[in-house]
Formats: structure tokens, C-alpha cells, sequence
């Protein structure tokens, strides 16, 4: 079995290992989300990514970023932990943190045929959309309906520990 850790990677060696499948006919997608709180709609929407191309590049909130996201108290887990959770998953090729707002930088980077974002999007809402068609890329809208949310799930467990 491979060492989930070992599927962590820089930007740089993404920006490799994403130039090394392109240059060996192989599309590569890139999706990104903060992960922190692992349920279905994130496997969900992970493996229609993966389904889209030849590797999978997903790119993890930092804690920093997390809690500029979603407030207080979030993240749960640290992105060390989100990182190797996210990289463990069989779908799942290569996993990096960053610490932007938006993964623009990184598409512009990588370049990956497709940027895949959840169904809580439209192809004119995604915030990088330019950016991914600017050099040929496409913007995929996949997963299934919005109906799971991890403050959801943390709002379940409280309620039934009290």
C-alpha cells in the first residue's frame, strides 16, 4: 500500500508531475475544497473528478485559509491531517495545501485540463473560470446535488452529544 504522505506534494512538484502526465497524452484535473470534516458529498465529488481525466490534483485549504472561510473554530483537523486524509483515498493522485483565497495561482501554474468544482457552483460562478479558460483548460461542474455540508454534520454531532 502507498504511504498517503507520499501523495503530498509542493507546487512545484505539481507543476512537474502534472506537466510529466500532459506530456505522456494523460489529463490532468485539479479540484480543491477545505475538506475538513470527510462525508459522502466530498467522495462523491472527488471521485466524478477523477473520473474526468487520467490524474487527480486536489489542492487542500491551509488552516489560515479555513478560518478566513468558515470562522471560528474551524478547522477541526489540522491541514496536515485534511492533507493526508484527502491523499489516502484511492481516486486521489496528488494532494497540496495552499494558503490563497482562490486556487487561480495554482491553475495558472498547473494548467490542468479540467478545474472541477461542486454542484454549489455553475460553470459562470466559478471564481477561476477565467483563469482555467485562459490557457485551454475547462471548468467541470461535478459531484452530486449540494444536499451534504460538513457544518452540518458538525451541527448533527453536537446536537446528539448533548
Amino acid at each position: 500500500m502507498i504511504d498517503p504522505k507520499t501523495k503530498i506534494k509542493c507546487l512545484a512538484e505539481m507543476q512537474w508531475l502534472t506537466a510529466d502526465a500532459q506530456s505522456h497524452g494523460r489529463a490532468a484535473v485539479f479540484s480543491n475544497g477545505c475538506f475538513d470534516l470527510i462525508h459522502v458529498g466530498h467522495i462523491r465529488y472527488l471521485q466524478a473528478a477523477r473520473a474526468l481525466g487520467d490524474v487527480l490534483l486536489v489542492g487542500i485549504n491551509s488552516d489560515a485559509s479555513v478560518r478566513a472561510l468558515k470562522g471560528c473554530g474551524r478547522p477541526l483537523q489540522s491541514q496536515e491531517d485534511r492533507a493526508e486524509i484527502i491523499a489516502s483515498l484511492e481516486c486521489v493522485d496528488f494532494v497540496t495545501i495552499f494558503e490563497e483565497e482562490t486556487v487561480a495561482n495554482i491553475l495558472r501554474v498547473l494548467k490542468p485540463s479540467f478545474h472541477a468544482k461542486g454542484t454549489d457552483y455553475t460553470s459562470d460562478t466559478v471564481p477561476e473560470r477565467d483563469v482555467a479558460r485562459s490557457y485551454g483548460g475547462s471548468v467541470a461542474i461535478v459531484g452530486d446535488d449540494k444536499s451534504h455540508a460538513s457544518r452540518d454534520l458538525i451541527r448533527t454531532i453536537l446536537v446528539k452529544m448533548s
